[in-house]
């Protein structure tokens, strides 16, 4: 980022840069393996959440809430795991970002929205035969509406944490471990 592009920023921009760029968690995203269970994790986490908000709401079942208050931290952590992999990519406002991390997001967006696409046919299938088998489908249409707008949400996290690339090796810490 230029210097003149950096004057332009406000103090929440430079508060949000700083924080998606601490170096303290990089070990838990440092491999792609790494970033694939974080992301599986919060998939996992995102599931288990989207069943105890619906158990508490359509069910009625106080465990449910409990669950889903259990499930928060690890959820958030999850997150600011994904988060950290990526740098922000999906957090930062675009002055923050320079002409390489625009287009990663375009194209993380891009990827995200194609993968909608098909789990919204998928889901339309499914709906639609479970409706032409005889099932009553009046009660999935707002677990289901609800379950596919959480993932429409989410889905550009997921994809930009599977997609991120490692960092760059540091040249001083490889030269040094060459010379010893």
């Amino acid at each position: 980022m230029k210097s003149d592009d950096r004057r332009a920023l406000t103090g929440y921009d430079r508060r949000v840069y700083a924080l998606m760029n601490r170096r303290e968690g990089a070990s838990l995203h440092a491999t792609a393996a790494r970033r694939r269970t974080a992301v599986g994790t919060h998939i996992a986490l995102t599931a288990a959440a989207i069943a105890c908000w619906l158990g508490s709401v359509l069910g009625e079942a106080r465990w449910a809430t409990f669950g889903l208050l259990a499930l928060l931290l690890p959820w958030c952590l999850a997150t600011g795991i994904i988060n950290g992999a990526t740098r922000g990519l999906l957090e930062l406002r675009t002055r923050a970002l320079d002409e390489r991390q625009r287009a990663e997001r375009d194209r993380v967006a891009s990827l995200a929205h194609r993968a909608m696409m098909w789990l919204l046919l998928g889901t339309t299938i499914a709906v639609g035969c479970a409706g032409l088998a005889g099932a009553g489908i009046e009660g999935l249409v707002f677990p289901v509406l609800f379950s596919v707008f959480v993932v429409h949400w989410l889905m550009p996290l997921w994809v930009a944490g599977l997609t991120a690339a490692d960092e760059p090796v540091d040249d001083v810490a490889f030269d040094e471990a060459a010379v010893h």
